[in-house]
């Protein structure tokens, strides 16, 4: 799963996950991209998850690339303890997700296989989401002859 392999701090503060996504929200690599509806946080399990659902739906043909990165550790303090005694261990890494940004991209199938890959991916996820195509997706590069 995917986690950052060294942090400036060990243990992060919650936070909140205001307004639209500042970047991230075009296609940059392929056809067809996952994009989130809803502000949340994405755990590494989460876009494993959906990672595997994708490729095994495009029968490990194509391209995908992951477009976000879980670098916010999580804490959790295990069942039944007592209030106090400070944070607790890193339980798990998630990534904060703006509205507009892109999760997943892929490219390298028909049009038919993308979609559903990309849905079957974004069942896995906790957050609405929709598919985006680039404008010239699908279409060939077809010469004009005068």
């Amino acid at each position: 799963m995917l986690q950052p392999k060294k942090t400036k701090y060990r243990k992060a503060f919650k936070g909140r996950i205001h307004g639209a996504a500042k970047g991230g929200f075009s296609l940059n690599f392929g056809s067809y991209g996952l994009k989130t509806l809803e502000p949340e946080r994405i755990t590494a399990r989460q876009i494993e998850a959906a990672r595997r659902a994708i490729t095994r739906q495009m029968k490990r043909q194509g391209r995908v690339w992951i477009r976000v990165f879980p670098d916010v550790p999580v804490s959790g303090k295990p069942a039944e303890v007592r209030m106090g005694k400070g944070k607790g261990a890193v339980d798990h890494w998630a990534a904060r997700c703006h509205p507009g940004r892109i999760l997943f991209e892929i490219d390298g199938v028909a049009d038919d296989v993308a979609r559903e890959a990309l849905r079957l991916g974004a069942a896995k996820l906790p957050v609405r989401t929709k598919v985006v195509t680039r404008l010239d997706a699908g279409v060939s590069h077809v010469e004009h002859v005068a």
